[in-house]
């Protein structure tokens, strides 16, 4: 990388000297495809190389530089065997160890009689001292070449941390001059060294303090990262919400009506967010808004009126849901509670007959349908809206951005407007960073007369005892879900599988035990999940297929095997299967023994409440921002080097330095900014800039 170019971080891995490909493979499997990349790939730990004693004094386990001669090489005599190298000096003798390298490579880095100098750390073999590949071999008139404290990478298979960092190095050298884009005084405030500068800075940490944020130089690049997303974010949101919708018309009449006639209140939180949702729809913007409330809260109901609002006004409303299952229960409650209304309503889903489709997309096309109710088949090419005005997706997650999109694209005329729902509660550090200005609503309280579930926990060798006390449940015509984490046995694993679970229940309560998981074709699980929720048999043994489910008030036990392999939000989701009836719910979460620490607070904070945004909360210092956001959750990682955890106060601040910076045009002002979109991977969003 010979020039001094900002062009040149964003080329691929393979300009910078020496990477040849299958080095490059291996570094675009760590960190990515660019030297940008490479260079945001910060350390996460230190090598203390200035520990210099004689081979004699030498402590087994630590990293130790040692000056020696090269006595005698002894190669393997077979492939298998190690390579040795016999070093020595005035106090006694060390043996140096590589496997599967090569004799002449070897004798040319350490001819006998050399001087040299050997840094790693000492083992103990046979009563003499050894280090096995030796991390640095180099001639003792060279000794400047050894790093005294030593930056340490996360790594991936064939990669070492001295080719990661003398690659990251090279980028330093080379490293272009970056226009500031922050002010002098607000640097001077924070003390934050500039751009450059922290940049050498971070790879170049002189304790375990320079590792974390409390180093100026990384908590100014986890400030810049932050306020990089955030920008991108309210760049997003702004042009979302500055593009025009339909306004439509509250009749509160009609609204104050229908919750009046409901056979039951409604709380104060769901009051609220109906009015700020309504306010939302009479706006001539497009509305965007989230709605988060616990399970079991009553969302849908608030969706209901949203949607009942919408079509009062001649216009259409759609509600998607990830299953047939889910969408065939709202379709009943929705006709039970409107029937007074002269509203038509349909349900669209994988299930619906040839013929009962043709019709239903004439219905929708030609307006006569009001409100359709349905899953991903609502985005079909053939569905085609005469007036769609608002849209709920519920469970937003389980649906990729490109389908919800599909489906809020269906008005040619004006966009919809869009309310997302979900059921996990969302931490403050996660709404900002995921969902930008993204209006947000939530319900922070359960339906009234709805009682907490009591939550208990016991060793998994209780077992037998809490399969026989079932028979007091069933026998009370209550019904029982029993979780797995597996559906078949594993060798390396240790968990009850499903399969053995429903054998071993059908042997106490024979002919009432029904068996789901995620291996079943939907269609099968639909039949089961039908069966269950008739009554007709009253132990569900699951996967986890039925954390997004329906409500069956008779449910009242939850059982979750082996409850320390699951995650805080999810053991939440699942209890909240149970308590949507009158009658006391109950969750047992049985544990294999002995309990991790993290395992140990998962399931204290489960029997200590039953308030999920404080769940979430947990769930997020317990796992960390990466996990939470990262691939197995959501299917993306947001952050290179900021930690939501760690950074909150960061985000507080490049958050409302975000708005400030969007709102006052400083982008256009300061093309500094833009190069920091850039930097931080977020300059995509500059084609929003002009929205508003």
């Amino acid at each position: 990388m010979e020039s001094q170019s900002l062009y040149q971080l964003f080329q691929p891995l393979d300009t910078l000297k020496g990477i040849g490909p299958k080095l490059k493979s291996r570094l675009k499997y760590l960190v990515g495809n660019y030297v940008i990349d490479l260079l945001w790939h910060l350390p996460n730990g230190l090598i203390d190389r200035s520990y210099n004693p004689n081979i004699a004094k030498a402590e087994i386990g630590r990293v130790a530089t040692i000056k020696c001669i090269v006595k005698k090489h002894s190669p393997s005599i077979r492939r298998n065997l190690p390579y040795k190298v016999i070093c020595y000096d005035d106090t006694g003798e060390i043996t140096l160890i590589w496997f599967n390298s090569r004799k002449d490579y070897l004798e040319e880095l350490l001819p006998v009689d050399r001087e040299i100098i050997i840094s790693g750390t000492i083992e103990e073999y046979k009563n003499s001292k050894q280090i096995i590949h030796p991390d640095y071999v180099i001639d003792s008139n060279k000794n400047s070449q050894l790093p005294e404290i030593e930056a340490t990478y996360a790594l991936t298979q064939g990669l070492t941390n001295k080719v990661v960092r003398n690659n990251i190095q090279k980028i330093i050298n080379y490293l272009p001059k970056i226009d500031e884009w922050h002010d002098q005084l607000f640097l001077k405030e924070r003390n934050w060294p500039s751009l450059n500068n922290a940049l050498i800075d971070v790879h170049n940490p002189k304790n375990d303090i320079d590792l974390t944020s409390k180093n100026p130089s990384k908590e100014r690049l986890i400030y810049d990262e932050l306020l990089a997303h955030q920008i991108s974010l309210y760049l997003i949101s702004n042009d979302m919400y500055y593009q025009k919708g339909l306004s439509i018309k509250s009749n509160f009449n009609l609204i104050n009506r229908f919750i009046d006639n409901l056979p039951f209140k409604l709380t104060n939180s769901q009051l609220t967010c109906i009015n700020q949702i309504t306010d939302d729809m009479e706006s001539s913007n497009r509305m965007l808004r989230l709605l988060q409330g616990d399970v079991g809260s009553g969302k849908t109901l608030v969706a209901l009126i949203s949607i009942l609002n919408c079509v009062n006004d001649g216009k259409q409303a759609a509600l998607m849901v990830p299953t047939a299952l889910l969408a065939n229960q709202h379709y009943e409650s929705f006709n039970e509670l409107i029937s007074e209304q002269n509203f038509k309503i349909d349900l669209l889903t994988g299930k619906t007959s040839k013929a009962d489709k043709e019709l239903i997309y004439k219905n929708i096309s030609n307006g006569k349908t009001n409100i359709i109710i349905g899953t991903h088949a609502l985005f079909q090419e053939d569905v085609n809206f005469d007036n769609l005005g608002f849209v709920a997706i519920d469970e937003q997650h389980k649906f990729g951005v490109h389908q919800r999109l599909l489906l809020t694209s269906k008005n040619e005329k004006l966009p919809p407007d869009v309310l997302l729902m979900t059921a996990t509660p969302i931490p403050r550090t996660l709404e900002l960073t995921t969902y930008g200005s993204m209006s947000v609503s939530k319900i922070t309280e359960k339906p009234k007369g709805r009682q907490n579930i009591v939550t208990a926990a016991k060793p998994i060798t209780k077992i037998k005892e809490t399969i026989k006390s079932l028979k007091k449940t069933i026998d009370s015509n209550n019904q029982v879900y029993w979780v797995c984490p597996l559906i078949e046995e594993s060798e390396k694993i240790d968990l009850a599988a499903a399969e053995k679970r429903y054998e071993s229940l059908q042997k106490y309560y024979p002919d009432n035990v029904l068996l789901v998981h995620g291996r079943m074709k939907p269609e099968e699980r639909e039949i089961i999940m039908e069966e269950f929720k008739s009554g007709k048999k009253k132990i569900l043994v699951s996967t986890t297929v039925i954390e997004v489910g329906i409500d069956i008030p008779e449910a009242t036990v939850m059982i979750i095997e082996h409850s320390e392999r699951f995650g805080l939000s999810q053991l939440h989701q699942l209890r909240g299967r149970v308590g949507r009836g009158i009658n006391q719910s109950s969750c047992l979460l049985l544990y294999q023994t002995p309990l991790g620490e993290n395992a140990k607070k998962r399931i204290n904070t489960l029997r200590e409440t039953n308030d999920g945004f404080i769940i979430a909360e947990k769930d997020l210092l317990l796992r960390g921002s990466g996990e939470v956001l990262g691939t197995r959750q959501s299917g993306f990682h947001i952050f290179k080097i900021a930690n939501l955890n760690e950074n909150k106060d960061l985000l507080e601040i490049a958050n409302k330095n975000a708005k400030k910076i969007v709102d006052n045009n400083l982008l256009l002002e300061n093309n500094n900014y833009k190069q920091m979109l850039k930097l931080f991977s977020k300059d995509e969003s500059l084609k929003y800039l002009d929205a508003g």
